[in-house]
């Protein structure tokens, strides 16, 4: 097989898993519940999918031998109803469930129910999950195992006094943490003594909000802190295995964005303590399956790890792992459901080369990395030597707010760390989902970046560098093919109409350009062109007029201006025409005319979306007086809130209610300026 694809290397052994579980229910969706179906269709086990309605027309319900609908598009409704999905298992026979990641795989009371059904839950023990799912007990339990922890104070009911009084001996900064979650939620940096009381009331409201549970303790702050994580499996026979390290340290609001396996920091005597200390955090537990430990290891003394968390479950970047160790972690978690040891002892696991991997989300640099969302038109994803997409994403395929913005992950497993990042920046440049804007471009911004192609990182580079991220205006040559494109479309739709082909033609023998009015997220410009597209002349703004000639294959465009040829991926609808080559994607729109009402002289201001999402909350009623700054409509899309506030001060007019739907650029509310 080719490097980067599971199922190579160690795993050599026959028994056939079909043998032991003939049907596996996937209670997941997007790109993991698509990536476990793969390994279960490999090893001939039927694979039954779940879905809600949103995602009825999912690549992974299409590719899953049966499938079953949990019910409406809100999780707590499909994918979090626990009784759904059992009752899923029992109709179609599954005899285990695969919870990939999120929803419910670290549900300790979904594993105990699963149990209680005869159903073989793909994770561990449903007390690993509950210990782990702590914080406090996780880092009480691990410390018993001789695993070092972050110095600070954990322990239950914990009051603002308590942590007030220990945080002089903890010792600043003092990282505030909630005990029930992740995610960065509740979680507050505090660097000297006067802020503290203020930051543990936010993080209690927080930590209450976000998991019901206002628990909290403080660790010291690990300074230029670096992010190593070590995958484990274990099996029911008191075997454990590590299977190296994962840097998982360019991380954006605590999320990662760039993974890679081996790190660059260690050295191979750190490895190895690292990798024992994560063996023993399983042991402390009693752990079965594949699981994940979570190190902070400052950057100035790489040899000191502390113990972080543990995640009792698949994570999202171990297809780096299988990149370099050969195994299908997936194919792991399914022998060791069905109680076969482990095949390979500590000494048997070697890793080859380096891989790293880029997660591709939703969301829009040119708008602050806000969420965003639409129907996919046309897909583009790399394939070759050491690539590797694990991907959800088909043509056709609606990008909505009610779940989380990754899209797909894209892996390059190479000989070493230089040439799996050319790799991964090659194969993002062969990157592009027509439809959606998505993070592709700062990717590659990030992989450039002189410290990241060093190896010196820590979980605050990312941050400092987007204030530096500029994204690529679209280029003249691009919106030149746009106007070449509207040609070609005018004249394919006026067919054999002579009144309404674009020639530009005019009595007196007169020829005038068809005008396109262009506008892309940085740029607005007319775009002229005389001609038909297969022998044009074209201007840009007011720029020179060129020579231009395009041919059209499909989604293909190949467009040569002043004799210079460029080729382009196309897709268009609505208006919207989005163009990729191997420098970016871009969005433009072609400008429409707009019918404007101004009552006696009064000025409007409008409060728009600035993503795809539900109206959770109206802050006004229509009518109501409201000063610049006042929150108006509060919007949620993928598990984040935006409140929209009025630009201006004056009378509102509300024009959405709670639970409505809205779209990007959708006018929510008017305010007429006090002002006028």
């Amino acid at each position: 097989m080719r490097p980067g694809a599971p199922g190579t290397g160690l795993l050599r052994r026959v028994p056939d898993v079909s043998a032991m579980f003939e049907t596996v229910l996937v209670a997941n969706r997007g790109e993991i519940a698509v990536r476990v179906i793969r390994t279960l269709r490999r090893l001939g086990v039927k694979s039954v999918a779940v879905y809600s309605d949103a995602d009825a027309g999912a690549r992974h319900v299409l590719e899953a031998d049966e499938a079953v609908r949990l019910g409406p598009a809100p999780a707590r409704e499909s994918y979090l109803n626990s009784d759904k999905v059992l009752g899923a298992a029992a109709r179609t026979g599954a005899q285990a469930i695969h919870p990939g990641y999120g929803f419910l795989s670290e549900n300790a009371h979904f594993a105990a129910a699963c149990e209680s059904a005869g159903v073989v839950f793909l994770g561990p023990p449903a007390r690993a999950i509950e210990v782990m799912g702590d914080k406090i007990t996780a880092k009480n339990a691990v410390a018993a195992f001789d695993v070092p922890v972050v110095p600070g104070i954990a322990r239950p009911g914990l009051s603002d006094d308590d942590l007030v009084a220990a945080a002089d001996d903890v010792g600043y900064p003092v990282l505030i943490k909630p005990s029930a979650g992740g995610g960065g939620k509740g979680m507050h940096l505090v660097q000297e003594p006067a802020r503290l009381r203020e930051a543990l009331v936010t993080a209690r409201r927080e930590a209450a909000s976000a998991f019901g549970d206002d628990t909290l303790f403080l660790e010291r702050f690990v300074l230029r802190p670096r992010h190593i994580e070590v995958q484990v499996l274990a099996d029911a026979h008191g075997n454990v295995v590590h299977l190296g390290e994962r840097e998982c340290s360019l991380q954006r609001r605590h999320q990662k964005v760039i993974e890679e396996a081996p790190s660059a920091l260690l050295d191979a005597q750190t490895r190895a303590r690292i990798g024992t200390a994560a063996c023993n955090t399983a042991r402390s537990v009693d752990y079965v399956g594949a699981g994940t430990v979570e190190f902070i290891v400052s950057a100035e003394r790489p040899d000191e790890f502390f113990f972080m968390e543990m995640n009792t479950r698949l994570q999202v970047e171990h297809p780096v792992t299988e990149a370099v160790t050969g195994l299908d972690l997936v194919e792991w978690q399914l022998r060791v459901g069905a109680g076969e040891k482990l095949a390979f002892a500590q000494d048997d696991i070697a890793l080859s080369g380096h891989a790293i991997e880029a997660r591709v989300y939703a969301e829009d640099p040119a708008r602050g990395f806000l969420p965003t969302g639409g129907r996919v038109l046309e897909v583009i994803e790399p394939s070759g030597d050491g690539v590797r997409v694990d991907s959800s994403l088909l043509a056709g395929t609606v990008v909505g707010s009610d779940y989380d913005p990754m899209l797909s992950k894209v892996i390059a497993h190479g000989a070493d760390r230089a040439d799996a990042l050319t790799r991964l920046d090659r194969a993002l440049a062969r990157t592009a989902v027509l439809g959606v804007q998505t993070n592709v471009e700062f990717l590659r911004f990030l992989l450039a970046d002189e410290r990241v192609r060093a190896g010196d990182l820590d979980t605050a580079l990312l941050e400092e560098r987007l204030p530096d991220f500029v994204p690529l205006p679209a280029p003249d040559d691009v919106l030149a093919a746009g106007g070449l494109y509207r040609q070609w479309a005018l004249a394919r739709s006026a067919r054999n109409d002579l009144w309404a082909s674009p020639t530009g033609w005019r009595v007196g023998g007169v020829v005038a350009p068809v005008r396109t009015e262009m506008r892309t997220a940085l740029r607005e410009e007319t775009v002229s062109v005389w001609g038909s597209p297969d022998a044009a002349r074209v201007q840009v703004g007011d720029g020179e007029i060129s020579s231009a000639s395009a041919q059209f294959d499909g989604s293909r465009m190949s467009v040569t201006r002043d004799g210079v040829r460029r080729d382009y991926r196309w897709a268009e609808a609505d208006r919207h025409l989005w163009i990729a080559d191997e420098r970016g994607t871009w969005h433009l729109r072609e400008a429409e005319e707009h019918t404007i009402h101004r009552a006696a002289g009064a000025r409007q201001a409008e409060v728009v979306s600035p993503m795809p999402g539900n109206v959770i909350a109206v802050r006004v009623a229509s009518g109501a007086e409201v000063s610049e700054g006042d929150p108006v409509v509060v919007v949620e899309a993928m598990k984040m809130e935006h409140s929209l506030a009025a630009p201006v001060s004056g009378s509102v007019e509300v024009l959405v209610s709670v639970g409505d739907q809205v779209k990007v650029d959708q006018v929510l509310a008017r305010i007429k300026d006090q002002e006028s």
